[in-house]
């Protein structure tokens, strides 16, 4: 295999010094990685072989088998196929960076002047400085676009014309021919268009261009609420995600690598969208500790775009943990716990809705001291989900216009009607709720039971032992808390937010108790 694995790698590589899109140097680099790997096992397994005595002496010809030549023809073709799938992959799943799909002319049909028109224009934090170029009619344009922010970027135009995505500090000339009609532009990182990263060119003297379609996204239908249904069974591979909190570790530091994965996953029957995760689930891994504990975090971004993370359970300067960081980039994040709570972590980066509706959030459990010991003990996170495309990413518009099709509980909905909690009549069953938003207000409820102690935001607003009883554990977005109960007797209590529709959205469960 050698002839495949050295025109993977090198191919790969040259691929990767390319100006192509990002999701495309991310796919091509793993088969290098693949490629440069795999020379371990293969040595590995060579030194067997040679150690083990032959079956029967060596032959130098074998009747039917290709000269060696035509074999490494062959293999290196093999690999130069390996890589060119890795590239038509990235762009069939990223085709607006790769300026795939629908453009309009330009020119307009306009008679060229021969003259060219050059523009210098800096990207400072999410705007396009200036954000508007005005063109004499006919002429060329050429702009040469810098990049003096923190975060890549790259620009569109709706005529087809595009930059690569330019890394801080970096710079990219555009031709965008010769200009007969005003010509939309933005940045085709998801959100940032919606966040006003937008530039237009201006014909003067031609003719307007009063639809400037948005070719950010894949170009298909959004999904909405009305194309699911939330009553069928989940797909072949559903596993319901474990709801029981485990007991804090004896250690006093908890150390944690996360890892910025962009996974295609099942969120409800039918709704298969394209998340930001932490470790390859929305939401992310739970952390259980103490007061007093430290954290030690590291965030490795294997994504796309840039990312970031925000713990609420820690009190720090956010200039340096919380920075964003690039595609590749690693850093890393500690804290110590002073206070008990549950608290939220999410992706900080901007836009921040985006980010944490496609999936970039969880929990931190910081126990309050003296917690007394329960029989059960679950944990659930309450989330929205704004889908867009079949395996595309979150739809910013249903964000900014705050339309969820889904709200649900641990990032599928109704996923505990398939797969209940369980508990014996008489048990002490302790809940902990976080909201994780980003914009929905949670009020956690059992029907059919009574909340004997609550909790919430660091203080009990229902202490053990009174008389008094509570129905619900109301959140506001990034807000946490638990609540404590026993069932009388056997039987099915559905768990929800009693924000009804929501409840109806997918935030509902089972608490199945036997006797």
């Amino acid at each position: 295999g050698a002839a495949a694995r050295v025109t993977a790698a090198n191919v790969g590589l040259l691929v990767c010094v390319l100006p192509v899109p990002s999701l495309v140097r991310v796919l091509v680099s793993m088969v290098v990685l693949v490629a440069l790997a795999s020379f371990l096992p293969l040595l590995l397994r060579a030194v067997l072989t040679a150690r083990r005595p032959p079956a029967q002496p060596p032959s130098t010809t074998t009747s039917g088998s290709r000269p060696p030549a035509q074999r490494r023809v062959g293999l290196a073709a093999v690999g130069i196929a390996a890589v060119l799938l890795a590239a038509a992959g990235g762009v069939a799943l990223d085709p607006a960076a790769a300026g795939a799909g629908p453009t309009f002319d330009g020119a307009a049909g306009v008679t060229a002047t021969g003259n060219t028109t050059t523009v210098q224009v800096s990207i400072q934090g999410k705007r396009f400085v200036p954000d508007v170029i005005d063109v004499p009619s006919g002429d060329r344009l050429v702009v040469v676009l810098h990049n003096t922010g923190d975060e890549s970027h790259d620009r569109v135009l709706d005529s087809g014309v595009r930059t690569p995505r330019i890394a801080p500090g970096e710079q990219a000339t555009m031709d965008a021919g010769v200009v007969g009609t005003d010509i939309a532009g933005w940045c085709s990182v998801a959100g940032h268009r919606q966040m006003g990263m937008v530039l237009t060119v201006r014909a003067v003297g031609g003719a307007a261009n009063p639809a400037s379609p948005d070719h950010s996204a894949t170009g298909a239908a959004p999904l909405s609420a009305t194309d699911l249904d939330l009553m069928a069974p989940p797909g072949a591979g559903f596993r319901a995600r474990d709801p029981r909190l485990e007991p804090a570790p004896a250690t006093s530091l908890h150390q944690l690598t996360l890892r910025v994965q962009e996974v295609e996953r099942e969120v409800a029957p039918g709704a298969t969208p394209t998340q930001w995760t932490f470790n390859g689930t929305a939401p992310g891994p739970t952390l259980h500790g103490r007061i007093g504990d430290a954290f030690d975090i590291t965030l490795i971004n294997d994504g796309s775009i840039g990312h970031s993370i925000d713990f609420h359970a820690g009190a720090l300067a956010p200039d340096q943990p919380m920075r964003t960081i690039q595609p590749g980039q690693s850093l890393t994040y500690r804290f110590t716990a002073t206070r008990s709570g549950i608290w939220m972590y999410h992706c900080a980066s901007m836009p921040m809705s985006l980010h944490i509706a496609n999936g970039m959030f969880g929990a931190v459990v910081i126990d309050p001291p003296d917690l007394a010991p329960v029989d059960r003990e679950y944990l659930l996170v309450q989330s929205e989900m704004y889908l867009g495309p079949q395996g595309g990413i979150a739809d910013s518009d249903k964000i900014s216009t705050e339309r969820p099709d889904l709200v649900v509980f641990n990032g599928y909905a109704n996923q505990y009607d398939h797969a209940p909690l369980t508990a014996k009549a008489g048990e002490r069953v302790r809940i902990w709720v976080l909201n994780a938003g980003p914009q929905h207000g949670s009020a956690f409820h059992v029907v059919g039971g009574q909340f004997d102690t609550v909790w919430q935001e660091g203080a009990y607003l229902l202490p053990p032992g009174t008389t008094g009883g509570a129905q619900a554990l109301g959140l506001s977005p990034a807000q946490g808390g638990f609540v404590e109960l026993s069932l009388p007797e056997a039987g099915h209590y559905p768990f929800v937010t009693h924000a009804m529709v929501d409840a109806e959205r997918g935030a509902h469960g089972i608490l199945h108790v036997t006797d």
